[in-house]
């Protein structure tokens, strides 16, 4: 199958000529696409253990060792962020053995000490990353980095902890990648992996199937004019082409990853210079200048268009909100928590004429941001053989394969079976969702079939204040809310059948990483349980 597509960036995966390496070759002289993989398929991690000779640049002098506590200190299923005097880490006791790693969540530097301890791992408070504690490895999304760890011993009675310093200092440890090993020929088009779409599925597809040990060419074509935001450390694999161009490009493997696209909408001036969608940094830079005391209008009560609202209210001179709900996030967060963070919005409406409401009402706007929802970002494909539902959605199986051999899709653009909701198929627009779908596509296309093992987790911040949601509550017909709505600090179970399907909270942590930590581990939480 073959492919034609214009796109402005094109981003190879692939090492310049000198910095190729030749031990991967096989006898023929052609690399191999596996030539740095173990027996187990994994790439070896650095250890820090005394016993292994310790490269040049790590001497004893780049270390520290601590006593932190003693024994009797932590007791099973405790953790303890402690101090080494070069930094901090997380002490962690579990199954009577003691472990130490990172303290801060490399995502968003949420102190891990304050998240959930369980079965191996710890889950983030904030936003739900998981990282297994003997390895430091990132097991669940959202984030790209792993964890440094630390060497743990206890003498008479006392907890010592021997730890690198930069290791304390950074925080975060990115896996070992394999090298590109494919001759690059520019003048081809053909590639062995090709990604259309550089968000959170397509980049972690690239970087999962390069920590795998895959050595072959891969190739990223994008609309964006930026590399990946969340950017991989690959500073030594990448080459950059900024292009436009418009040619057939062959593959073996390929994954659509473009995500979503702003809804249309038919009205008058929308392609005037002051009418954004959030899509760009361009777009929020400009979006913030403009309105620099001015009036603002937005379009859209979803997430981004409540978000963009709040996020003006110190900086614009009025904030208009227009939205078809006469509550935000009622579909989402149920009708009481969205009267609740409703009353943080009190904006004053002016009656100039720049919108034009249908009931003849006026508002002045020197700024508007349309958020008033997405769709999928597919209509390239109309004519590809690839199974599309009604509205544009790729339809995939547990391992994100398309009905088209060798093509898999992820991300915002995919109707994927839901293993909580019997495998029926859902779309989940999420950006640790995304992650996860590039993590499974990539090992799917090296022969390791690996179904999602998720629990769906996003956020919200306004106001200073951040809204934190974990399952997946579409079709509830309760909600149980514990706590204070009028103060926002609150915890809302959504319950569909006598069952617990999604929680989300203001100002209660870690309660929704801890509730996702139960239905990730496949348990059943009761209506009755949290009544």
């Amino acid at each position: 199958m073959c492919l034609c597509c214009t796109v402005e960036v094109k981003v190879e995966l692939s090492l310049l000529e000198k910095e190729k390496e030749v031990d991967g070759l096989s006898p023929n002289g052609k690399a191999s696409p596996f030539a740095d993989c173990r027996p187990n398929g994994a790439l070896g991690h650095g250890s820090d253990d005394d016993s292994t000779p310790l490269p040049p640049y790590h001497k004893p002098r780049d270390y520290v060792e601590a006593s932190v506590c003693h024994v009797k200190d932590l007791e099973n299923g405790q953790m303890r962020e402690v101090d080494l005097g070069s930094g901090r880490a997380l002490l962690i006791k579990e199954h009577g053995e003691f472990s130490a790693m990172g303290h801060k969540c490399p995502h968003y530097g949420a102190p891990l000490v304050k998240g959930v301890l369980s079965k191996g791992h710890v889950r983030c408070p904030w936003h739900g990353a998981c990282f297994n504690i003997a390895t430091g490895d990132i097991e669940d999304f959202p984030g790209l980095d792993s964890l440094p760890t630390f060497q743990v011993r206890v003498e008479k009675d006392k907890v010592i902890i021997r730890a690198n310093k930069q290791a304390l200092q950074s925080q975060k440890r990115s896996k070992p990648m394999a090298r590109c090993s494919a001759v690059i020929n520019s003048s081809t088009g053909f590639s062995h992996v090709l990604i259309i779409g550089s968000g959170p599925a397509g980049l972690v597809c690239a970087e999962t199937l390069r920590q795998e040990g895959f050595t072959d060419r891969i190739v990223m074509c994008t609309m964006d004019r930026h590399p990946p935001y969340d950017r991989p450390k690959l500073s030594k694999v990448w080459q950059f082409f900024y292009t436009f161009y418009s040619e057939m490009m062959e593959y073996r493997k390929l994954f659509i990853a473009t995500g979503s696209k702003p809804k249309p909408m038919n009205y008058k001036g929308k392609d005037v210079r002051n009418v954004f969608h959030l899509r760009t940094p361009e777009d929020a830079n400009s979006i913030a200048r403009l309105a620099n005391n001015k009036n603002a209008v937005i379009v859209g009560t979803s997430f981004v268009g409540m978000e963009v609202a709040a996020a003006l209210t110190d900086k614009a001179h009025s904030v208009s909100i227009i939205g078809i709900e006469s509550v935000p996030f009622k579909k989402a967060l149920g009708e009481k928590v969205g009267k609740a963070i409703m009353k943080s919005f009190v904006f004053p409406v002016t009656q100039l004429k720049e919108v034009v409401l249908k009931s003849g009402k006026v508002l002045r706007a020197d700024v508007c941001v349309i958020g008033a929802g997405s769709v999928p970002a597919t209509g390239f494909l109309k004519q590809s053989g690839l199974h599309m539902d009604s509205k544009g959605f790729i339809t995939v199986n547990k391992m994100m394969q398309t009905n088209v051999d060798g093509v898999f899709a992820g991300g915002d653009v995919v109707m994927f079976p839901f293993p909580p909701r019997n495998n029926k198929k859902v779309n989940i627009p999420h950006w640790q969702m995304a992650h996860v779908h590039g993590r499974v596509a990539a090992l799917s296309m090296m022969g390791r079939a690996t179904e999602i093992k998720t629990v769906p987790y996003f956020w919200s911040a306004m106001f200073g204040k951040t809204i934190r949601y974990a399952g997946y509550g579409d079709g509830f017909d309760d909600v149980i809310i514990q706590g204070d709505l009028d103060e926002l600090r609150f915890v809302a179970f959504y319950t569909r059948s006598e069952e617990v399907v999604a929680v989300a909270s203001m100002n209660y942590d870690p309660i929704v990483s801890r509730v996702a930590e139960v239905l990730g581990s496949g348990k059943t939480i009761k209506k009755r349980d949290v009544e």
